[in-house]
């Protein structure tokens, strides 16, 4: 009787469990979608198991049963590019019906920040958005976010077409690739976003792409989850001092404020490297600068480094400047005579941050008072108190292994891709994680290709800019020792080694102030032209620079051979006599070398060495600093 009452109660829930198990698609099939031309098109979701699934797009129709689990799969024809199409899904009484769907070429955009970053902020913007009215051009941006474990589907997202309403919140790099590549293929392009700024590549891999069993992996996750704990209780305990205040309270601005019971903190310096890890929100810096009667009457210039977010700033108790949301941009405010008095000033600085780092950072020159006369002094006797502020363990998940790709990229999958293009390697730009990348660069492009079956998919990439990020080593006669950062372009180089590859060099763009060079119109066209080439099949055009070929030692000097357009190297300025080379011999120690094209070659030559073996080019941070 009971065996029969519980085979009842089974058959009155499976239709209650099949209405709990809607019908779901992947994201990236919402209306103004586009998919990939000339492929087979995968369609893939969930619904109440066991139900039937049709689906119809562009005359063509298919069909599949959710299994066990609800999953189901299908695949459709290859479709030339063309649109707007409706892709129609039906499971039992459900439909969804996706409009304004477009057929043309597919890439995803992926890296950290200088993919991420906005054509709202980038040289080029206004023109670049007044411009924009191209309903062929789409873009996808998948919300950042992290997952422990593989995941169906995206955080979010949603496909907009290109617009002077939208166009600004595209990444400025995807979309300059996207429009050159309307203007030449002719056909819709829709450009898929997944990047989140200082991410690590690390960040990007599954366990199998870096190595590692289950085993490992989950041995890893449960370290970093205990020390998240012990990290968050530490910060905790540190805020709990302070009672929350008013955010927007200047309470703390008062010149003859009492900030005994505030702390010491080192300046410039984000918080989060101060005791404050995982913290956002609002806070308080107080400092102090001593002037003469004269400095005072003649007023003062402050510099408060780069400050990430947002900021104001006072100087005995009267707002002097203000700067928000650019955490990258130094701080520099004039306070004029009327503020200031003889002997000690007091400064005052409220800081908000949003998430990710916080506090007054930058270089240690970058913060500072300076006289009339022009003579800088430093602020003395920083102090720190938070106002209101929440803490989370969530804070750096963009640097550990596999949270971003198990939801990022992984959902994305098998949508078909014409390829991809990458931007990434500042954040694996120090000490032996720059040589490291070498082999994690080409671990990772395989693996991507894999998980979407495709052996051959193109994939591009951006070598790092020129920056000043302050870790090369020199000797003690300026000559470079180590630079991180030309290590991690050289393991850039080495992926060149796979096929269907192509690398957009950005030295020349980069700024050595800002690790956001803002022309992201030029590493834009230098991948379409890489895109031309490898994905297209373009001959006649130049998409790289000249490639060292071989090298060979002639005497006290060594020839270089470079594979070049028309077989000739030449300068960008002319001339004969390119810069940035070095030599070494077999001692290893390089100096700088004196070097001349001809043809296809450039020989070096360097008093300090007698038996050449080894050349290097721009092997520094900044390769055009003087």
């Amino acid at each position: 009787m009971k065996q029969r009452l519980f085979l009842l109660l089974l058959a009155w829930l499976a239709p209650l469990c099949a209405m709990a198990a809607p019908l779901e698609l992947p994201l990236l099939f919402s209306d103004g979608a586009v998919l990939q031309r000339d492929r087979p098109l995968p369609v893939w979701g969930s619904a109440a198991p066991g139900a039937q699934v049709q689906v119809e797009f562009a005359g063509h129709r298919a069909s599949a049963v959710a299994g066990a689990d609800g999953r189901w799969s299908l695949q459709l024809p290859a479709q030339p590019a063309g649109g707007p199409h409706v892709l129609v899904v039906r499971a039992g009484s459900e439909q969804r019906r996706i409009a304004d769907v477009l057929v043309g070429e597919v890439w995803l955009a992926s890296g950290q920040s200088n993919m991420e970053w906005p054509v709202a902020t980038s040289l080029h913007a206004d023109e670049d958005i007044a411009g924009a009215n191209d309903p062929l051009l789409r873009h996808f941006k998948v919300p950042k976010s992290w997952a422990a474990t593989p995941q169906a589907q995206l955080a979010g997202g949603q496909w907009l077409a290109a617009s002077p309403q939208y166009v600004g919140e595209f990444s400025a790099v995807g979309y300059a690739f996207a429009r050159e590549l309307r203007q030449v293929l002719g056909v819709p392009v829709g450009i898929i976003d997944s990047t989140w700024g200082g991410s690590a590549i690390e960040a990007w891999m599954d366990a199998s792409m870096l190595g590692l069993d289950a085993a490992e992996l989950e041995a890893r996750m449960a370290e970093r989850r205990a020390e998240d704990a012990r990290t968050e209780a530490a910060t905790r305990e540190r805020v709990a001092r302070w009672p929350a205040v008013d955010p927007d309270s200047e309470a703390f601005a008062a010149a003859d404020l009492d900030d005994a019971d505030w702390a010491s903190i080192a300046v410039p310096a984000l918080w989060e490297t101060e005791g404050y890890a995982g913290m956002d929100g609002v806070a308080w810096y107080r400092a102090h600068f001593e002037l003469t009667g004269a400095e005072a009457a003649a007023g003062v210039t402050l510099g408060l480094g780069q400050i990430d977010d947002s900021d104001v700033a006072w100087v005995n108790g009267q707002r002097v400047g203000a700067t928000t949301n650019a955490y990258n941009v130094p701080r520099v405010y004039r306070v004029p005579a009327a503020v200031l008095k003889p002997g000690r000033n007091t400064v005052a600085v409220r800081v908000e941050d949003t998430g990710g780092g916080g506090g007054i950072a930058g270089a240690p020159g970058e913060v500072f008072v300076e006289t009339n006369a022009g003579q800088r002094r430093a602020l003395e006797g920083w102090r720190f108190r938070t106002a209101t502020v929440a803490v989370s363990a969530d804070e750096g998940k963009n640097q550990i292994e596999t949270l971003l790709y198990n939801v990022m990229i992984r959902p994305l999958q098998p949508y078909p891709l014409a390829g991809v293009i990458w931007y990434q390697g500042e954040a694996n730009a120090h000490d032996d994680a720059a040589f490291r990348y070498r082999d994690q660069f080409k671990a990772m492009i395989e693996g991507w290709r894999g998980a979407w079956e495709s052996p051959a998919m193109p994939f591009l990439w951006v070598q790092l800019a020129a920056f000043h990020s302050g870790d090369d080593r020199l000797h003690a006669d300026g000559t470079v020792a180590d630079s991180p950062w030309a290590t991690l372009r050289e393991s850039q180089s080495a992926a060149l080694a796979l096929p269907a590859t192509a690398q957009a060099v950005s030295i020349d763009v980069g700024d050595s102030h800002d690790i956001h060079p803002r022309d992201k119109r030029t590493v834009g066209h230098r991948l379409a032209l890489g895109a031309r080439r490898v994905a297209y099949g373009e001959r006649d055009l130049v998409h790289s620079g000249p490639v060292f070929r071989a090298a060979r030692a002639q005497g006290r000097e060594l020839v270089l051979e470079f594979d070049a357009a028309d077989g000739v190297l030449a300068t960008r300025g002319g001339g004969n006599a390119p810069r940035g080379f070095e030599l070494a011999g077999t001692d290893g120690r390089f100096h700088p070398a004196e070097a001349r094209i001809e043809g296809d070659t450039v020989i070096l030559h360097s008093a300090k060495v007698r038996q050449p073996a080894t050349a290097r080019y721009a092997w520094k941070d900044d390769p055009g600093e003087a």
